[in-house]
């Protein structure tokens, strides 16, 4: 069957096969010409043109892990002169000061840190909410989940409905890098499994926690293993209905151990733009109807393919982040802040009509063809964004926050 045959099926809205995504791989051209306007047809479809954002903070509250994946740059030993630990009052004032300027959501993940007890992240979350009760708490990677629940002996389920009740909103569907264990072992060895992945963010779903979810692309992977990962998310979602979008993240090799140090071999330095915006096309397609949202992540492409992506099958360009880690210390160049304004511009740049958005992708704000005075909010008025937020580097090097300090 030809590409231009399938692209036929997929516009009657015919489910794609494993066999027929693979084939997709392979377009060029004009059939890759074909693939991203039949795409951008479901998308608008499924979900007009506008496109959204969230108005968000990053906060990685720790450095130290306990586990050594060879593809992160972001985590340190124990020991490390560069680990650093932000407290729960430090947690809870930089979840304030973006609740303050207009923020309706924090992403809170982090290392592995080693001796703290199991309830941690309950912790965490209850003192947010008490702090700042209307933010949505978006936090814990699956990772993150099955380490609390380990150190606390609860299953997984249990733990997550602790979570829950602490005011835990939702779960980056993260730690997933590809769905397929062969490779796993070769990028990290003792990282969390598929069918432990599958477990929590199946739990997450069964007890109403709604979960995003991810695939890290463009280091080990083929194209096989690609379509099995977006089979995977498909089946999942088509049983649960939990997740809120699906968000491609290309490698970034810069910094990164696996790429670095050529410990495995046939590492490749990420994605390419060109397989990047076929990634995005042939998702959008292959997911089809069961998912609504697709996120092309700034923070790993950059802005201008970011927006680009949009024409490709994206709707949404994520959150403006206000601190971004583990991107950075992996060697992406693209900042840790995008202001409300620059998103709506990018936008706009593109011919769509930006929308604020919840984590769970309710419209908050719709906003007009042109950039108005009163479209303005605070986050749009700070100039300095690395003096008001801080950098990881900075962490790093803060002798007030180093992990060491809190080891007997």
């Amino acid at each position: 069957m030809s590409v231009r045959e399938l692209l036929d099926r997929a516009r009657e809205g015919r489910e794609l096969t494993f066999d027929e995504a693979v084939l997709l791989c392979g377009a060029q051209g004009t059939d890759l010409d074909a693939l991203v306007a039949t795409a951008d047809a479901q998308r608008r479809e499924q979900c007009g043109d506008e496109v959204g954002y969230v108005v968000n903070r990053n906060v990685n509250f720790t450095n130290v892990c306990v586990k050594a994946c060879k593809f992160c740059a972001f985590s340190r030993a124990t020991r490390s002169e560069e680990g650093y630990f932000l407290g729960v009052d430090e947690i809870v004032r930089r979840v304030v000061e973006a609740h303050e300027l207009g923020a309706t959501e924090v992403c809170i993940q982090a290392g592995l840190p080693p001796g703290v007890d199991g309830r941690i992240y309950v912790d965490i979350c209850q003192a947010v909410k008490r702090a700042v009760p209307s933010i949505h708490v978006h936090a814990f990677s699956p990772e993150e989940i099955k380490y609390g629940a380990v150190l606390s002996g609860l299953s997984f389920r249990e733990y997550l409905e602790e979570l829950a009740a602490a005011g835990l909103g939702s779960l980056p569907g993260t730690s997933a890098e590809i769905l397929d264990d062969v490779v796993r072992d070769r990028i990290a060895p003792g990282r969390i499994t598929t069918g432990e992945w599958i477990e929590v963010i199946t739990a997450a779903h069964a007890i109403g926690l709604p979960t995003t979810s991810t695939i890290m692309f463009g280091h080990l992977e083929s194209d096989v293993e690609r379509m099995r990962h977006l089979i995977l998310l498909r089946t999942i979602q088509q049983e649960t209905c939990g997740f809120t979008e699906f968000v491609p993240l290309s490698f970034v090799h810069q910094e990164a151990p696996l790429f670095l140090k050529r410990r495995v071999l046939g590492v490749r330095p990420g994605a390419t733009e060109g397989e990047v915006i076929r990634f995005f096309a042939i998702a959008r397609l292959l997911l089809g109807r069961t998912f609504r949202n697709l996120q092309a992540s700034w923070v790993k492409q950059g802005l201008p393919l970011a927006t680009r992506l949009l024409a490709c099958g994206a709707n949404d360009l994520g959150g403006t982040l206000m601190n971004e880690s583990i991107s950075t210390s992996a060697g992406a160049e693209h900042g840790q802040f995008v202001s409300p304004r620059q998103m709506r511009e990018a936008i706009r740049g593109a011919g769509r009509a930006p929308v604020e958005r919840s984590t769970k992708y309710a419209t908050l704000r719709v906003f007009g063809p042109v950039e108005r005075d009163e479209d303005a909010g605070p986050l749009d008025r700070i100039d300095d964004p690395v003096a008001r937020f801080g950098t990881y580097r900075g962490l790093t090097q803060d002798a007030q926050v180093r992990f060491r300090r809190r080891v007997p």
